[in-house]
């Protein structure tokens, strides 16, 4: 009984964070937002958790809880990044990222200037990105939310069970 509920709840965990990572690229192809670079940094956790989930779907039972941990580690890791990414947006504190800030042209001839500019423009890591127009939450903070959301989700179910998972 507790080895089916171990693996649905590691399925339930890869499905919802695979399905953030989907929602995340259409919305870049097919919504047409642009990415920041802090927001190409927040998807790691979520590509980390999303391989650690699939292969702890198929490993034998005792091996499921640590990888369960190992899961609740990268979306821990995804919090930090958006704690990081929503205080930029907020304007507590810079971008760690130097892609985030524009690049420093002072005193340079007007060649490397061009020279110096990248080639495709990036979006600024403190203007906000939301998913809909008007909507109320960023996508930073939704991915905070989220992240600290699904730990919780499969750190609770350990702790709640873990009499039975000994």
């Amino acid at each position: 009984m507790m080895f089916s509920r171990l693996r649905v709840t590691l399925a339930a965990a890869t499905a919802a964070v695979g399905a953030v990572l989907f929602i995340a690229h259409a919305s870049e192809w097919w919504g047409g937002l642009i990415p920041c670079a802090l927001c190409l940094v927040e998807r790691w956790p979520y590509r980390i958790g999303l391989g650690v989930g699939l292969v702890g779907l198929v490993l034998p039972r005792r091996l499921v809880r640590p990888f369960m941990l190992l899961f609740i580690a990268a979306m821990l890791a995804g919090t930090s990044a958006g704690v990081v990414h929503v205080g930029v947006e907020w304007k507590y504190w810079p971008s760690p990222l130097p892609e985030c800030r524009g690049p420093d042209l002072r005193g340079l001839s007007l060649a490397q200037r061009l020279a110096a500019m990248p080639e495709r423009p990036s979006k600024p890591c403190d203007e906000p990105a939301y998913l809909f127009e008007g909507a109320p939450i960023s996508m930073a903070e939704a991915n905070l939310l989220f992240s600290l959301g699904n730990a919780l989700f499969v750190g609770g179910f350990l702790w709640f069970r873990r009499r039975d998972l000994t």
